[in-house]
């Protein structure tokens, strides 16, 4: 997986008031936790962060935090962004080790064309994942070649990488295959088809 090295620098200011500071200052405020310690307010440069979530990995990223006592590993829990610029607004850090099984949400990617008469319906964009934190996999990817209408992929059917293993309920529906609604099927759900409402309003007009 992705491996990225970002200073951080401590956080004293805290609130909405300090957390603008801190994003005006092309920092974005941060929470570190975990491993029983008690929780750390840092500021990382907004910058790296927008270069380190650039890869496929998205925010699974492995983070090598510099901090004034030295380095900590670590990975995004959770991360907010504003819902018009995109920017980060605040990241919640998870500590971790190397070797460390964690469980993550991974990208389901669909490649591949189905059946031409199939609609498909993609009911979960990612899976939770157990592996090593270190050993995160990337996108996930889901052939749906030739699939024709009235099939469903299973999370258990999907192909995880070697060293990770599934820890979603394995029956949920990844994809489901719909038959396309043909144009009399669409016609006849909104009440009469357009001829009809034709002669139905030269009847009117009569």
């Amino acid at each position: 997986m992705s491996e990225v090295r970002i200073a951080a620098e401590p956080r004293t200011e805290f609130g909405k008031g300090g957390a603008r500071r801190t994003r005006r200052a092309g920092k974005v405020p941060a929470v570190l936790y975990g491993h029983g310690q008690p929780p750390r307010h840092i500021a990382l440069p907004a910058h790296d962060l927008l270069h380190a979530f650039k890869t496929d990995a998205g925010t699974n990223v492995l983070i090598t935090l510099e901090l004034a006592d030295g380095t900590e590993l670590a990975l995004a829990k959770d991360v907010q962004r504003h819902p018009i610029k995109g920017s980060y607004e605040h990241i919640d850090l998870v500590l971790v080790n190397r070797g460390e099984k964690i469980v993550a949400e991974i990208p389901v990617q669909v490649i591949g064309d189905a059946h031409p008469d199939t609609l498909v319906d993609q009911q979960l964009t990612t899976i939770a994942v157990k592996a090593d934190a270190a050993r995160l996999p990337g996108p996930i990817e889901l052939d749906i070649t030739g699939l024709e209408p009235g099939t469903s992929v299973l999370a258990r059917q999907l192909a995880l990488p070697e060293g990770s293993v599934l820890d979603s309920d394995p029956d949920l529906v990844v994809v489901q295959c719909l038959a396309k609604r043909t144009t009399a099927q669409v016609e006849a759900e909104l009440g009469e088809t357009p001829a009809a409402e034709e002669a139905g309003a030269a009847t009117a007009s009569a």
